[in-house]
């Protein structure tokens, strides 16, 4: 699996840019990646804070990750352009049955592929070898261009979820592995 992103980030956007992931509760079909990669740029082109256009970049990541930026250097994100993008991902949630909105599923790469994994099986995960500290985690809770940048496939020893499994990820040999 190719985990290269970070060149297809707008180069233009400012660090600061505010992001917003949405993940998949499965994996988009090419089909379905086309269209809803076809529903982004047609949002994103009409983006709109207050009548204003703002600059904005929407793409999926993965088959299975929407990611919304918007360079807020010329024209602030309101709540009801936050609101206009949350339309979007009911949308698309509703077009294609799926949950992009369920923030208790997690996502792994595993097996060179994203497994999603319930936040509540996660130390039973751990403890049977499925996922280790060096297992990649995708923190969906990242808010800008330059944390999408440096932390978003981040290890989970250097994640959240490191505090909330260092008990049992201590406990672990250090060659465990996946």
């Amino acid at each position: 699996m190719n985990l290269e992103y970070k060149h297809l980030l707008p180069a233009d956007f400012a660090p600061e840019s505010r992001v917003w992931i949405y993940q998949s509760s499965r994996l988009f079909t090419m089909s379905e990646a086309l269209q809803i990669e076809d529903l982004l740029n047609h949002f994103v082109a009409n983006w709109k804070s207050h009548g204003t256009p703002v600059k904005g970049f929407g793409t999926l990541f993965f088959g299975q990750f929407i990611v919304l930026m918007a360079d807020e250097r010329a024209t602030g994100v309101s709540g009801c352009s936050t609101d206009s993008s949350v339309r979007l991902i009911k949308e698309i949630e509703q077009l294609y049955k799926v949950s992009m909105f369920d923030r208790q599923n997690l996502a792994f790469i595993i097996k060179d592929k994203v497994q999603l994994l319930p936040l509540g099986q996660l130390q039973y995960a751990v403890e049977n070898g499925f996922i280790n500290p060096d297992t990649i985690y995708y923190n969906n809770t990242v808010l800008t261009k330059k944390e999408l940048e440096n932390n978003w496939m981040i290890p989970i020893k250097d994640s959240w979820l490191a505090k909330k499994l260092s008990p049992v990820l201590l406990k672990l040999p250090e060659n465990h592995s996946s």
